[in-house]
């Protein structure tokens, strides 16, 4: 599965971003592999509008199953469920944190 967590830095170390359309980077995490890779988002940082909508279909077209952020606004929200992507609310500690919680079914899922 691959899951898509907000990030305030590009690592694993990163902590967890509480924003998701204006998330500055995404840790795409592959759980069938541990692989993953940085998805710069700072191009929507500082757009007036729609940064949730552009965000949801960047990391829907990186092949997210799943995407961890602290917050879903209701655009984004509706883009996701539509791709039927599991959103989880989660905005405490690293990237590395969030993925443990992950390989150890931890996670609550939202959707």
């Amino acid at each position: 599965m691959k899951i898509a967590i907000a990030s305030q830095r590009p690592e694993l170390s990163g902590t967890v971003d509480p924003r998701f359309g204006r998330a500055r980077y995404f840790i795409i995490y592959n759980t069938d592999d541990d692989s993953w890779n940085v998805i710069d988002n700072s191009q929507n940082s500082d757009v007036a509008h729609g940064a949730g909508i552009q965000t949801a279909q960047r990391v829907i077209n990186a092949g997210a199953e799943m995407i961890v952020s602290g917050n879903f606004g209701p655009k984004a929200a509706d883009v996701l469920e539509a791709a039927g992507v599991v959103t989880t609310i989660w905005a405490e500690g690293t990237v590395a944190d969030v993925i443990e919680m992950a390989k150890h079914n931890r996670l609550p899922a939202q959707t």
